[in-house]
């Protein structure tokens, strides 16, 4: 095959997989940039923001994050994310015990039982009974509201990891695409300077023929 030829043939292939990263890249961008806009959106409208520095408690200035995005709106995954576990999931903790919606389920409906039992026999203990019920039924709605907010911001976390993977993978793609490109100019400046009678891997006789 003359050598002119297979250059070509080589430049042409690059060129046409720089073209493909280019669009990949493209989609991968179009998707990081909605992904981003769509979190930002969705979390501006709730119009939740952190706790000023001043206001935070002890516990709360533990957390490196509450003390970064103090006073701030939130509005980004990473925000969303250090909302959820660390001010959220610290007041659940506090509020529950550490025990969840599900945890809180097994006292409630322990202390339903005794209340029922309570009420049939006239048990005296039986205001008593009642205020311990009101109080778990109280913590189990709080914890469940706490989880369900907690769980929504994460995922919104969750999908702006997916844009900035996507940010990445379309990094990847351009490099890739700039990179081909520059290899195949270069493949079509040697295949323009090669001579056209020279062959690829030609057996010695050949090429001092060719030379000849």
């Amino acid at each position: 095959m003359k050598r002119r030829t297979l250059d070509l043939l080589f430049s042409i292939g690059g060129l046409g997989l720089a073209v493909l990263l280019l669009v990949v890249g493209i989609v991968l961008t179009t998707n990081a940039n909605f992904a981003n806009t769509y979190v930002h959106d969705q979390l501006g409208a709730q119009h939740i923001s952190f706790k000023p520095a001043d206001t935070l408690t002890d516990e709360e200035k533990k957390s490196d994050c509450l003390r970064e995005y103090a006073g701030q709106a939130l509005t980004t995954g990473k925000q969303a994310e250090c909302y959820a576990n660390e001010f959220i999931g610290l007041h659940l903790t506090a509020i529950g015990g550490g025990k969840t919606y599900a945890d809180l389920g097994g006292p409630q409906t322990a202390l339903k039982e005794q209340v029922a039992q309570a009420e049939q026999t006239r048990a005296a203990n039986l205001a008593d009974l009642q205020k311990q019920l009101a109080d778990v039924t109280a913590q189990r709605e709080t914890v469940f509201k706490g989880e369900t907010l907690r769980g929504l911001l994460l995922t919104s976390y969750g999908f702006s990891e997916f844009g900035r993977k996507a940010e990445q993978g379309a990094l990847a793609m351009y490099l890739g695409a700039a990179l081909l490109l520059l290899l195949s100019l270069a493949g079509l400046v040697h295949a323009f300077r090669t001579p056209a009678s020279a062959t690829f891997a030609a057996p010695d006789e050949a090429r001092e023929r060719v030379t000849t």
